[in-house]
């Protein structure tokens, strides 16, 4: 809770906080309210009490455009971005934690996810899981924002 500033009451009781990694290592917290997501903000002295390295992912049921199933915020300042707008990784362990859970009540998933917004970059990911423990799938359109050459 210290953390992401926020209350115990914006927390979903009703699902765990909890680490899940496919390759690279998430802490999911399921809140109640968009207001929550929205005012959830990463301490990064209390985040490194935890001793852990892990970005954070909240979501909810509340959603900004009618048509998604979940809102998100991705926060990875321990991976060099404070949040992303959109994270394939992170939606990837929300998959899987979604099917483990039966979030939507059933372990198959397929969903949109809308991310980006408080930081004016909308993004919008597609979820797929067949079932707990199997293979997950994310997907969506990207735009290039930037263009780069190594040297």
């Amino acid at each position: 809770m210290n953390v992401l500033q926020l209350n115990t009451a914006d927390f979903d009781g009703d699902f765990p906080i909890q680490l899940v990694s496919t390759g690279l290592t998430f802490i999911i917290a399921p809140l109640k309210t968009l207001d929550a997501v929205k005012r959830s903000k990463v301490n990064l002295d209390w985040l490194l009490k935890l001793q852990v390295e892990a970005g954070i992912l909240v979501f909810c049921r509340e959603t900004v455009q009618k048509d998604n199933h979940l809102h998100v915020r991705v926060y990875v300042p321990l991976f060099g971005t404070i949040e992303d707008p959109a994270t394939g990784s992170g939606n990837g362990c929300l998959a899987g934690y979604l099917s483990r859970y039966r979030f939507f009540g059933a372990d198959r998933v397929d969903v949109r996810v809308e991310q980006g917004y408080e930081i004016r970059r909308p993004s919008l990911l597609l979820l797929k899981s067949e079932s707990a423990g199997t293979p997950v799938e994310v997907g969506g359109e990207v735009f290039l924002v930037a263009k780069g050459e190594l040297v």
